[in-house]
């Protein structure tokens, strides 16, 4: 079946290029698929032996068996399970994630508290649990996806701007009380990312206002946006990758905006 999408160029750093993480050990969330998946990868690629962390058990066995890592069934919204997880890692990737749209006054107040439990408490949680190992050795990485949204509001999203502007604020705090113990912590600020996820929403929208998958890219989705593409999942793992790197470890407390210019406009 011939796809409505054009094929993605390929805009990605080569997986692992002038990075050695041989002996670190990463846990990246929401690793079964999408930017979770690719920064899985991209570690694995570089040495680290990857933990990934998923709820869906077919994605995080089948991500873990690519890359020789190893696989953890846990829904981030229970903060018993994450205690389950290992305590020693090197690296951090709080990467998972979850949407609702809807105006604030039919916003549903339980869909809010689960966004903010996956998004903020379980990056928190995460990140008190592995610090000390990191604080140990004198050297870690914290690495937050965060989103162009942890930097700009869109209407219709406030639990999903409340948690990504909450991650922020977490991610500096631990950048300054880690600094002394070799451990930077930096945010990474994606605009629209080529996923599943999204192409389904690009159909919806087509689908729904009578225009093309193409005009919804352009004219909705990337209407902020100089740069009138989708950004691949292997560019923000490129640029989680150049963060675990020494020549990156002045680097802390930032928020890298990988969005196409949309803060520029």
């Amino acid at each position: 079946m011939t796809s409505e999408f054009p094929p993605p160029t390929d805009h990605s750093a080569p997986t692992g290029a002038g990075v050695d993480l041989t002996s670190r050990a990463a846990l990246v969330t929401g690793g079964g698929s999408g930017i979770g998946k690719a920064c899985a990868t991209a570690l694995a690629a570089a040495g680290a032996t990857v933990h990934v962390v998923d709820r869906d058990a077919d994605s995080a066995k089948e991500v873990a068996a690519e890359i020789g890592g190893e696989a953890h069934v846990v829904d981030l919204a229970d903060p018993a399970a994450i205690e389950a997880l290992p305590t020693e890692v090197d690296i951090l990737v709080n990467n998972a994630g979850l949407q609702h749209v809807a105006p604030l006054t039919e916003f549903p107040p339980e869909r809010f508290a689960l966004i903010q439990q996956v998004m903020v408490t379980a990056p928190f949680l995460l990140m008190r649990r592995s610090l000390p190992h990191m604080y140990a050795q004198g050297w870690g990485r914290l690495i937050n996806l965060s989103s162009v949204h942890g930097l700009r509001a869109s209407a219709y999203k406030s639990a999903y701007v409340a948690a990504k502007h909450a991650l922020e604020g977490l991610s500096k705090v631990a950048a300054l009380e880690g600094a002394a113990h070799g451990v930077t912590s930096n945010c990474i600020n994606p605009g629209y990312v080529r996923t599943p996820l999204v192409e389904n929403q690009i159909r919806d929208q087509a689908a729904a206002h009578g225009i093309s998958p193409d005009d919804v890219l352009t004219d909705v989705l990337l209407t902020r946006s100089p740069i009138k593409r989708l950004l691949e999942a292997e560019e923000v793992a490129a640029a989680a990758l150049w963060l675990c790197a020494d020549h990156s470890s002045y680097i802390t407390g930032t928020s890298l905006p990988l969005d196409g210019g949309w803060g520029a406009n």
